[in-house]
């Protein structure tokens, strides 16, 4: 008999645990907020990402192997991270093709893997948060969140009711910001000029307040702006939602 309560895991991502602890702490408040038991399996590592994308397909399924054991037990998995829930959901199975049993395991993972913003609006129904944010905003559809798993409407549905928050949309708001994943290591020249064009699409917004919900995204912009000399701070925004800005540096001071 499953308990009144969805029971969900936190899928801290790589990014979170090192850079930004704050984003994984945001992501429990709105989980449990919306009426989840929410736990965080201690065995988790990372969703192989990295690995798969550079054709390292032995570590990717070891790494797989991993998270279905630490993973398999919960109502749902859910990412602060729409790159990391993509990876789970509709890479991950496809490491196991040749593998039957395992393939059915990373199917069943995979079909309960979501990005937390849209988790919470549309599995969970959440239409407003109490939240106070005193800024002038703009929002960066990260590239995995957009176009694997549909991310889009959702955060700014919940932004919306955000006190003292005015979002203001980029020209291009959809634009890939440069990071994508490995493809920063590889290609340093092509990314430093997209985040640079992406930038200037930030910057000429007026806003003081840029958010996105993968951290990928949010450090390489975030290095490019102070790179610039630019005061325009840079949030997850889970940190918005779950209204965890207080310990945060301020609006008008740089991330460092």
């Amino acid at each position: 008999m499953k308990p009144s309560k969805p029971r969900v895991a936190l899928f801290v991502t790589c990014l979170v645990d090192l850079h930004r602890p704050s984003v994984g702490f945001a992501a429990i408040k709105l989980l449990e907020q919306a009426g989840c038991v929410v736990e965080v399996p201690a065995a988790q590592t990372c969703c192989g990402q990295p690995a798969y994308n550079t054709g390292d397909r032995a570590t990717t399924r070891d790494l797989a192997r991993g998270i279905l054991d630490a993973f398999g037990g919960y109502d749902y998995v859910v990412a602060p991270s729409g790159s990391c829930a993509g990876m789970l959901r509709d890479h991950m199975p496809h490491l196991f093709d040749d593998d039957p049993n395992t393939r059915a395991r990373a199917d069943a993972l995979g079909a309960k893997c979501h990005e937390l913003v849209s988790f919470l609006t549309d599995v969970m129904g959440v239409t407003s948060v109490a939240a106070t944010c005193d800024a002038r905003a703009t929002y960066h559809d990260s590239c995995a969140g957009l176009r694997e798993l549909g991310v889009k409407t959702q955060p700014r549905a919940l932004l919306a009711g955000v006190a003292g928050l005015t979002l203001v949309e980029m020209a291009e708001p959809e634009v890939c910001c440069g990071f994508g994943g490995t493809f920063c290591v590889k290609y340093p020249d092509i990314s430093v000029r997209m985040v640079s064009d992406k930038t200037a699409d930030i910057t000429a917004t007026g806003a003081d307040l840029l958010l996105a919900g993968d951290m990928g995204c949010l450090l390489n912009m975030a290095g490019r702006l102070s790179r610039e000399g630019s005061f325009i701070a840079v949030r997850h925004v889970a940190e918005v939602l779950a209204d965890m800005t207080a310990d945060l540096p301020p609006i008008g001071q740089r991330w460092r």
